[in-house]
């Protein structure tokens, strides 16, 4: 059973991680952070969202990447994850297709044959 998601308001999130609120509005109004509302319109980080900030402030502060570096790095990360389950999606289905392909039905049966036996014959 999922557990309910844990949202924090913007004056915690900014506390834990050592940023201003208004660099977190900053980043929203960038497109970088998208947290979730409330009905009040307060604005709620959650579990993934936050995750996203620790990104974004280790792209920032320990490498030295300015936010238009940032935004491209994160949507390239977004597309990588999108390919990687693509790939996994059709890597299952050829793996069932081969799968299925490669069983042999009960009628047929394995029959040692010389090589020097075969023929060529034409189909007509």
């Amino acid at each position: 059973m999922k557990s309910k998601p844990r949202y924090r308001m913007i004056s915690w999130v900014a506390e834990k991680y050592d940023v201003h609120p208004q660099t977190l509005r900053l980043w929203e109004r960038e497109g970088l952070l998208r947290p979730t509302r409330s009905q009040g319109n307060t604005r709620l980080y959650d579990e993934t969202t936050c995750e996203r900030l620790e990104t974004i402030l280790a792209l920032t502060r320990d490498l030295g990447v300015n936010l238009a570096g940032v935004d491209i790095i994160l949507n390239l990360k977004a597309q990588i994850d999108r390919l990687q389950q693509e790939n996994e999606m059709l890597a299952s289905v050829i793996r069932r297709t081969v799968q299925k392909h490669s069983e042999l039905p009960r009628y047929h049966s394995l029959v040692k044959v010389e090589s020097t036996t075969l023929q060529v014959v034409d189909d007509e």
